[in-house]
C-alpha cells in the first residue's frame, strides 16, 4: 500500500481554523490547540450574543418610547394597551423611531388612542 502524503491537507486546515482567530491574544491566535478552544468558546458566546441583543434592544425601546409617551402624559404601560384596544400594529422597534426622529407622528399617533 503506498504512502499517503497529508501535509497540505493538515496545513490548509489549520491555515483555516487560524484564519478565524485572528485579533485573539497570546498564543490563542497561533497555536492549533489553544486557537481550537478558544473558537468553541467564541461562538457559544456569540451565539449566546445574538439572542441577548435583542433582548436589550427591546428594552431599549420600552425606555423611549416611556420618555416620549410621559412627556405627552400617559405612561408606557396605557400607551401599548390602548394601541392594543385600537388594534395599532406598530411595533416597539418602530414606535421608538418614530419617538426619537418623528416627534409630531409620534404625537398624532399618541392623540389617536387617548
Amino acid at each position: 500500500m503506498p504512502r499517503v502524503k497529508r501535509g497540505t491537507i493538515a496545513h490548509k486546515k489549520r491555515e483555516r481554523l487560524l484564519k478565524y482567530t485572528k485579533g485573539f491574544r497570546w498564543g490563542r491566535k497561533s497555536k492549533e490547540r489553544v486557537a481550537k478552544e478558544a473558537l468553541l468558546h467564541a461562538w457559544t458566546h456569540a451565539f449566546r450574543g445574538r439572542k441577548e441583543k435583542k433582548r436589550a434592544f427591546r428594552g431599549l425601546w420600552n425606555v423611549r418610547i416611556n420618555a416620549a409617551s410621559r412627556a405627552e402624559g400617559i405612561s408606557y404601560s396605557r400607551l401599548i394597551s390602548a394601541l392594543q384596544k385600537k388594534n395599532v400594529k406598530l411595533d416597539r422597534k418602530i414606535l421608538a423611531d418614530l419617538a426619537a426622529n418623528e416627534p409630531e407622528v409620534f404625537k398624532k399617533v399618541i392623540g389617536f388612542v387617548k
